[in-house]
């Protein structure tokens, strides 16, 4: 399986590869220095290391990484020149915490550090910052941030969480009911498109039966059902979904899908960069 654009699954580059001509990590401060006085804008990806399935890679922020090359490049042939900043693979805490190689941090670290990343931009000039954001229990640091942001220096950062928005897609664009969920889609499908590499299509399965709890059945992520209604109680991942699947079946997810997917939050992406005075 190859990803929509036809590169190898975005793999990092290898030690005698080209350096990408977006990232900052792999350019001179000069070059960097240049480019961003000349008005270029910065897509900051950011996700988690936690489970998405025996399928899957643990590392999602490689996939808001890779959308974020592919975005910089859709706007660079739109005429705007837009720089990645290296990936944050830590996602806020929640659900996945206790999670083996599942590294988290607390609401207020996170928030932190997507503001302090953005005050050193804004200290060197930069007006124009897009936060791509692959990583549910991130979205209210990173919009407390954004609030932050925009308080002290006047500046709308805005923030793409991507898989709730790929997932407003998933059914648009053909994906299967039985696939939407953690564990499954999007998130699976974007991976097979992106990092096919990483994926083992092999492993993947139906969701495995969860055991009630005080002798209540599991609604949903931190909720129990009784009397008809969903009521909050803390819980952990392998209560909810068993080997990080909550999907009832993610077999369906595929590359094409995935594809489709990519192809519309690149295209939304690019525009809000374009937006960005």
């Amino acid at each position: 399986m190859t990803p929509p654009d036809g590169r190898p699954g975005n793999c990092r580059q290898g030690l005698n590869s080209p350096a990408s001509p977006r990232r900052i990590a792999e350019l001179t401060a000069s070059e960097v220095a240049a480019r961003l006085a000349a008005g270029a804008a910065v897509i900051f990806p950011m996700g988690s290391l936690e489970t998405h399935g025996p399928q899957a890679p643990m590392g999602d922020f490689l996939l808001a990484e890779a959308l974020a090359d592919r975005m910089a490049d859709a706007a660079a042939a739109g005429g705007i020149d837009a720089l990645v900043l290296p990936a944050i693979p830590f996602g806020g805490v929640d659900y996945f915490s206790c999670v083996p190689g599942g590294i988290v941090l607390s609401p207020e670290t996170l928030r932190a550090v997507v503001e302090e990343t953005c005050d050193n931009l804004v200290r060197t000039g930069v007006r124009r910052i897009l936060i791509l954001n692959g990583h549910a229990g991130s979205i209210a640091p990173v919009d407390a941030a954004a609030r932050g942001l925009r308080h002290r220096h006047d500046l709308l950062i805005p923030a793409m969480h991507l898989w709730r928005i790929a997932g407003g897609l998933h059914a648009e664009l053909g994906g299967s009911p039985a696939s939407f969920g953690h564990g499954g889609d999007p998130v699976w499908s974007v991976a097979l498109a992106l990092r096919p590499d990483l994926c083992k299509p092999e492993a993947a399965r139906e969701k495995q039966a969860v055991p009630p709890i005080l002798g209540l059945p599991v609604a949903n992520f931190g909720t129990l059902r009784v009397a008809g209604v969903e009521i909050n109680i803390p819980m952990e991942v392998e209560e909810v979904a068993p080997g990080g699947v909550a999907c009832a079946d993610n077999r369906p997810g595929n590359a094409e899908h995935g594809a489709r997917i990519v192809a519309r939050l690149v295209e939304a992406g690019a525009a809000m960069l374009a937006h960005l005075p």
